[in-house]
């Protein structure tokens, strides 16, 4: 057993490509190991803006040697008539190694027992690991020199060692060795690699922290020591995609105190706060004392050295990029706050929304119809119905505006603030701010119930809007694999999730109706026959991509064809029943009872769904009793668990009752009873869909 060390160093690599390229180099070896049943102790993968690098510990030194009967030709084939062996046996003997006297026969065929001496770990991984990082995938890849090949950035460096031996192979025209550079910036150019195990500690003396968690927790520990001791704070909570951004742009995180000038505090800290941390990289400081956002930002510089002078030049240059920005939102909101807000609407329709499908002003005007008619679905009070209403219209003016347009993140909370300065009531503005929500899939849902009519109003818009738009042409702009260009999924969790956690009682089917409706009208489109069932299944998949996790697909297949977008409440409720029953023995009674009943019914015709039945034409007690608790069974509100009242009618019935008597009256009124029981169980859920039970 040794342990295997692999490292290439390339030209600074894009860092939304680093996590991917590193779990893909990692899947590439394990996959390398399992092939060729290689047994390892435990892989780790570590990564820097220049590097990525696997450590195997415990690796075995070569395949085990082994001997097994090997199946060959028929005796048939194998053997002529005069009992020896054929070009067949003898080209299955020589394609074995072994000679025509080792072949036996078992079975009716021919059999060779090989035994086949393991290949080194060594001659693996020379012969493989160009292919492993070769096949890596992302975004960009490129040439260089005259080069067919393609990767991430130009190859710098390959350092690859088992044990304490340098591997032999060539990835490109960089032969592998057992040295490696430090950082840029680091007295100590060029590192030796003895011992994989000591990579990382080695690395660390030429100013390179390999291991990224230990990298970020370095970046956190620094800037939270530099904040405390000037009386700041960074409020880590709400900084994840930005601290992993700068985890994989630093190879030796050093922090940089700076600040801006104070007059601007003057605009709304959102903008601030985007500008330093999503467009800049800066971590925002807040006061200690009053919680205040404060004219200073950390950044993390990427350097080796002290003198004073290279740190000023950081601290300057940081100081007038985000100086330079935050100036220019000062313009732009005071430039925008020279008008009100509503008046901003009317510059909408220059705006457009999608190609053939009209501007945003005509988009503002369908938001303002869907809320209102959400509104009416829900029954709410005319105070809350007018107030939805108005920030519908006012829900996507701030895309008009200067701020906007230069800091596209801030749609929605840059319309709370002008709604705000503009007179407009509190709740108002937070629904034009909370009709975006959620952000993301997992992220905060609107708060009220005004800003979830308008967030499910826009989105239910857009899908229809993007459906109707790519009738003819599917493939145009309807999502498909990792491609979503308009996020039509998340806007279709969205409204699942706005639904569901608020318990809101809103039919989606009749919601796409009313929304495809209205655009079909505006653009006079004519609608294909198979559209609002698509936009149906596109919702009802999504649906069942966020349950998946939650319940198992015997139960989602279950509940598949009853109508689940009609009352998601009722739905969920139907999951949660279902979880509970499933592995019980009265649930377990009651499903072998549902498929014998559907068995019978198969191919039954369902008019007799519709025959009339008196209690003096049947027969039995048996069937009186179950078609009486029948006729009191509401099955649209029962639970699995209320049905289990039919199980001992049901079992009596079979028991009492022939369904296939000879006198047709009888034998139809037991069918049509049987149908309307089948019907009973399909309103809760298709049963037939639970094998295991």
């Amino acid at each position: 057993m040794k342990n295997f060390l692999f490292e290439i160093l390339v030209q600074e690599m894009p860092y939304k490509f680093i996590a991917s390229g590193l779990e893909q180099l990692k899947a590439g070896f394990k996959n390398l190991f399992s092939e060729n049943a290689l047994n390892y102790k435990d892989i780790k993968g570590y990564a820097t803006p220049r590097r990525l690098a696997i450590i195997v510990e415990g690796l075995a030194s070569s395949q085990e040697d082994i001997t097994k009967d090997v199946k060959g030709p028929i005796l048939k084939a194998a053997v002529d008539e005069n009992g020896k062996y054929t070009m067949a046996a003898l080209g299955f003997a020589k394609k074995n190694g072994v000679s025509e006297n080792e072949l036996f026969e078992r079975d009716g065929y021919i059999y060779a027992n090989v035994h086949k001496k393991g290949k080194s770990t060594k001659e693996i991984l020379n012969e493989n690991i160009e292919s492993i990082v070769l096949k890596l995938q992302g975004a960009h890849f490129m040439r260089w020199k005259n080069y067919e090949e393609r990767f991430t950035r130009p190859i710098e460096n390959v350092l690859c060692i088992f044990g304490d031996e340098t591997l032999d192979f060539t990835i490109i025209d960089k032969k592998a060795g057992n040295k490696t550079k430090g950082h840029r910036f680091s007295s100590i150019k060029e590192v030796e690699i003895k011992d994989p195990l000591e990579y990382v500690e080695t690395l660390k003396k030429a100013n390179v922290y390999t291991d990224i968690d230990e990298r970020k927790e370095l970046i956190v520990k620094s800037a939270t020591k530099m904040a405390d001791e000037n009386g700041l704070e960074i409020r880590f909570d709400n900084l994840d995609d930005l601290l992993d951004e700068i985890v994989y742009i630093t190879e030796y995180p050093v922090p940089v105190l700076c600040d801006f000038n104070e007059k601007y505090l003057a605009i709304p800290d959102i903008v601030s706060t985007t500008e330093m941390s999503k467009h800049q990289r800066y971590f925002p400081l807040y006061d200690k004392k009053t919680g205040k956002l404060s004219n200073k930002f950390i950044t993390m510089a990427n350097f080796v050295g002290t003198d004073k002078e290279s740190f000023d030049n950081i601290k300057a240059g940081n100081q007038r990029v985000v100086s330079a920005r935050l100036e220019d939102g000062v313009f732009f909101y005071n430039e925008d706050n020279k008008t009100p807000l509503i008046s901003k609407v009317e510059n909408l329709k220059g705006m457009t929304f999608q190609r053939d499908l009209g501007t945003l002003f005509d988009k503002t005007k369908r938001i303002e119809n869907i809320s209102e008619y959400l509104c009416e679905e829900l029954a709410l009070p005319s105070d809350l119905s007018h107030d939805a209403h108005r920030a519908a219209s006012l829900c996507k003016a701030d895309l008009s505006t200067k701020l906007v347009f230069e800091f596209t993140e801030l749609q929605g909370f840059i319309g709370e603030d002008y709604a705000l300065k503009s007179g407009e009531k509190a709740n108002v503005a937070s629904a034009i701010k909370e009709h975006y929500f959620p952000l993301s899939a997992n992220s905060e849902l609107p708060g009220l119930v005004e800003g979830k009519i308008v967030a499910i109003a826009d989105k239910i818009d857009t899908i229809c809007a993007v459906f109707l738009s790519t009738q003819k042409d599917k493939k145009k702009k309807r999502p498909t694999g990792s491609n979503d260009p308009l996020g039509v999924r998340r806007a279709a969790i969205g409204i699942l999730r706005i639904i569901i956690e608020a318990g809101l009682k809103i039919d989606i089917k009749k919601l796409i109706d009313y929304t495809v409706k209205q655009i079909a009208d505006d653009f006079n489109l004519e609608v294909e026959s198979s559209l609002k069932s698509e936009l149906s299944d596109f919702i009802l998949d999504r649906l069942f991509v966020m349950f998946e996790n939650e319940y198992d697909s015997e139960i989602l297949d279950a509940l598949r064809k009853t109508s689940p977008l009609a009352d998601l409440k009722s739905f969920k409720k139907k999951c949660e029943d279902l979880k509970q029953q499933k592995d019980t023995e009265d649930f377990r009674e009651f499903i072998e009872q549902a498929k014998r009943i559907s068995r019978i019914t198969e191919g039954i015709d369902n008019a007799l769904l519709e025959r009339q039945i008196s209690a003096d034409s049947l027969k039995t007690a048996e069937e009186k009793n179950l078609f009486s608790a029948l006729l009191s069974t509401k099955t649209q509100n029962e639970s699995v668990k209320d049905l289990y009242q039919l199980t001992p009618l049901i079992d009596e019935f079979f028991k009492a009752v022939l369904v296939n008597d000879e006198n047709v009256e009888d034998k139809n009124n037991r069918l049509s009873i049987l149908l309307r029981l089948r019907k009973c169980f399909e309103d809760v859920a298709d049963f037939t869909k639970f094998k295991k039970v």
